[in-house]
C-alpha cells in the first residue's frame, strides 16, 4: 500500500497531501468515532514502522505528478502518528519541499520529551481535546490503560509555551454523552492553552461504533459559544467537498485515499469521471471485497477493506 495519498480537500488545511506513516490500526486510543475502524493493536511505546527514505521518495514522486498547489504535507495515518520513532527525522527531510508540514495527533504521547522534540519540526499541529474529565475521556477516546489524562493536559500546556508554530485543537462531540459541565471545563482549559483556533466537530463519516452519531444542535451550539468566549473557534460540521486529486489510476487512487479517508459516493463518482474510468471498475472492487460500502447519516460512503473495519470492538 502506498504511504502517500491525495492531495485531498481538508476543512482545516486546504489541499493536503497525506502521509500514512502508521499501519492499520496501531494506536494509543480506540476512539468510538474513529473513521479508520477498531484499534487492532493498542500501543504506547514508540517504534519504527517505515523507512524515512521510502516516505521521502514517495512524496518526491507524488510532488512531480501534482499539477495543483499543495497547501500542507500532513501526517494523518491509520493510527497515532507520534508512535513513529522516526517522526522527527521524516519531518525534517520533508522540509526540502518548501511546503508547510502538519500533523493531526491525539496528544496522548506528549508527556514524552522525544515526542515533544519531534513535534518541534512541524508548522501546524492539531491536538485532540475530546475531554478534560477522566470519565468522558475514557468513554469517548478509550485510551490505553497506562495513559494519564492529567499528564497529557499538563504536557500540552507546556508544549504550547515552547512551540512557535500554529496550534489548533479539535473537540469531537457525539451523542449519548452528557457534556453540560464538561464544555465549561474544556473552555477553561482552552483559555489557558490559547490555541490559534479551537475546532468543534461532529462525526461526518462512518464511525468505529455503530451507535455513534453527532451530538445534538444544542450541545454543538453550547460548545461553540463557550469556546468562542475564550479563543477563536470554528465549526467542523460540514462536508469538505469532492476535489480529490488523481494520478489517473482510479483503482490506485481510491484504495490509497479510502484507507485513511472514507469517501462519499458523489466524491467517488467525481474521481471516476476525472480518471475517465468506467463505473464497472468500482463495482468490481466492491464485489471482490477491496472496497466496503457503508451508509451513515443518510449518505453512502466507500472505504478500503481493512482489518480494522471488520473487527469487533472489545473495549467496552
Amino acid at each position: 500500500m502506498a504511504l502517500i495519498f491525495g492531495p485531498v480537500p481538508s476543512r482545516r488545511l486546504g489541499r493536503s497531501l497525506g502521509i500514512n506513516n502508521i499501519p492499520d490500526k496501531v494506536c494509543t486510543y480506540a476512539c468510538v468515532y474513529c473513521q479508520i475502524g477498531t484499534t487492532l493493536r493498542m500501543e504506547i511505546k514508540r517504534r519504527e514502522f517505515y523507512e524515512p527514505e521510502r516516505i521521502y521518495r514517495e512524496v518526491e514522486k507524488r510532488m512531480k505528478d501534482i499539477r495543483e498547489k499543495v497547501d500542507y504535507i500532513t501526517f494523518v495515518p491509520d493510527g497515532e502518528p507520534t508512535l513513529d520513532k522516526n517522526l522527527g527525522k521524516i519531518a525534517k527531510m520533508l522540509q526540502d519541499f518548501g511546503i508547510p508540514i502538519a500533523i493531526l495527533t491525539n496528544s496522548s504521547l506528549l508527556p514524552h520529551g522525544d515526542v515533544r522534540d519531534d513535534l518541534m519540526n512541524f508548522d501546524f499541529i492539531s491536538f485532540k481535546l475530546d475531554a478534560v474529565s477522566e470519565d468522558i475521556w475514557r468513554r469517548v477516546d478509550r485510551p490505553h490503560k497506562n495513559l494519564n489524562l492529567e499528564k497529557i493536559l499538563n504536557s500540552l500546556l507546556d508544549f504550547r509555551r515552547e512551540f512557535s508554530g500554529k496550534v489548533v485543537t479539535e473537540t469531537m462531540l457525539i451523542n449519548k454523552i452528557n457534556y453540560e459541565k464538561e464544555i465549561s471545563k474544556m473552555a477553561e482549559f482552552l483559555k489557558e492553552l490559547k490555541p490559534d483556533i479551537a475546532y468543534v466537530a461532529v462525526p461526518t463519516r462512518p464511525p468505529a461504533e455503530k451507535w455513534v452519531k453527532p451530538a445534538d444542535e444544542y450541545t454543538v451550539h453550547h460548545a461553540y459559544l463557550e469556546f468562542s468566549s475564550v479563543t477563536k473557534t470554528e465549526l467542523l460540521i460540514g462536508y469538505e467537498g469532492n476535489e480529490f486529486s488523481s494520478t489517473g489510476n482510479f483503482r490506485e487512487d481510491v484504495l490509497n485515499i479510502t484507507a485513511v479517508h472514507p469517501m462519499r459516493e458523489d466524491a467517488v463518482l467525481a474521481l471516476i469521471r476525472k480518471c475517465n474510468e468506467s463505473r464497472d471498475t468500482l463495482e468490481n472492487m466492491i464485489e471482490s471485497g477491496e472496497i466496503l460500502v457503508v451508509e451513515y447519516q443518510g449518505k453512502k460512503y466507500y472505504m478500503r477493506s481493512l482489518p480494522s473495519r471488520h473487527a469487533t470492538s472489545s473495549h467496552f
